[in-house]
């Protein structure tokens, strides 16, 4: 092999070439990546929002994954967050640890970055790196109408349940990949697909505003996370656990048992969960038509103070846990 004499990439090579690219210009930057810090001024009649998610390699992710998913996951998980919230993502800081710096590894990552950034209007302002195992950390900041945001606390008695999109796949694809069920090559393909690179709903959460009582994206199950508005909020449900939508072949090819634990406690959808007074209904279609974004109503709250899971014949259904948990 002829001796190379290029020089070895360094982290100020590395931020220069690949994380420090041409953006759209934004108005309300003041100081972008280069400093001590970035300075961005909000713009009046606005409240900002923040969320930080860590993602790490072997926990939330193979670390052979290919790095234009990754970096499309990385950020979706967090644009979701301000789905959730009803925000305009606006601004995210990425922090990373690396192991090496590989030119075409990082030439891939960055080109999938920097499109999501353009997709959803966001701009990278700065972060960290060092070297190490495969961590990331992406910071990112939202733009809200002053005193609007959809929060988990606003359930109310009598509201209806929807969320958005399938539920399931993300969780099927993986327990394909572990062989704990054999899913048909283009199913797993239509999953793997969901679970390597999820759609934040931001159109949707955004067209919520005005109608929702409570939202929450669903990471760590739609159970779990449905029990997290529920004690938010002070309230009980019912949740009809054969009206959750997930891709016909998961009925079609797997027991419904297998069905429920993917769909109610798999997690990693990334889908919105919300609750809307009955009234609303035909506010929540048209917020739904307007995002393009499908949606479907699963359940009620109610004032029992817990969770309720019931099939379609009006037996309750207990499962063995409700969703994920980093420490369980």
């Amino acid at each position: 092999m002829p001796h190379s004499t290029a020089k070895p990439l360094g982290e100020f090579d590395f931020i220069r070439r690949y994380l420090a690219a041409e953006q759209p210009a934004d108005p309300d930057l003041l100081l972008g990546i280069g400093d001590d810090a970035a300075i961005v001024r909000p713009r009046p009649g606005h409240d900002l929002c923040f969320s930080s998610d860590m993602l790490l390699a072997g926990r939330h992710f193979f670390p052979d994954v290919a790095p234009a998913d990754l970096a499309h996951k990385i950020l979706a998980v967090n644009i979701s967050d301000m789905a959730a919230m009803g925000a305009r993502p606006r601004w995210v800081m990425l922090s990373a640890a690396l192991p090496e710096l590989n030119p075409g590894w990082l030439e891939a990552f960055s080109g999938s970055l920097f499109d999501m950034l353009r997709r959803y209007g966001i701009t990278l302002i700065g972060g960290d790196t060092t070297k190490g195992d495969l961590v990331f950390n992406v910071a990112i900041t939202g733009e809200l109408p002053a005193g609007l945001g959809l929060r988990r606390s606003g359930a109310q008695n009598g509201d209806d349940i929807w969320v958005s999109g399938q539920i399931g796949l993300a969780a099927a694809a993986l327990h394909h990949i572990w062989q704990n069920i054999k899913l048909p090559e283009n199913l797993f393909a239509e999953c793997e697909t969901a679970r390597l690179r999820p759609t934040p709903r931001v159109p949707l959460g955004q067209a919520l505003l005005p109608v929702a009582t409570a939202a929450q994206d669903i990471s760590d199950g739609l159970a779990q996370d449905l029990g997290h508005i529920l004690r938010a909020s002070n309230v009980g449900a019912e949740l009809y656990a054969d009206l959750v939508p997930t891709a016909p072949g998961l009925r079609q090819c797997l027991p419904g048992q297998t069905v429920y634990e993917l769909t109610l406690t798999g997690g990693d959808d990334y889908e919105l969960l919300f609750t809307a007074p009955p009234q609303a209904r035909q506010a929540v279609l048209a917020a739904a038509e307007s995002s393009r974004t499908p949606v479907t109503r699963i359940g009620c709250i109610n004032d029992t103070g817990h969770l309720k899971l019931l099939r379609t014949n009006g037996s309750e259904l207990h499962l063995s846990h409700l969703g994920f948990d980093h420490f369980g």
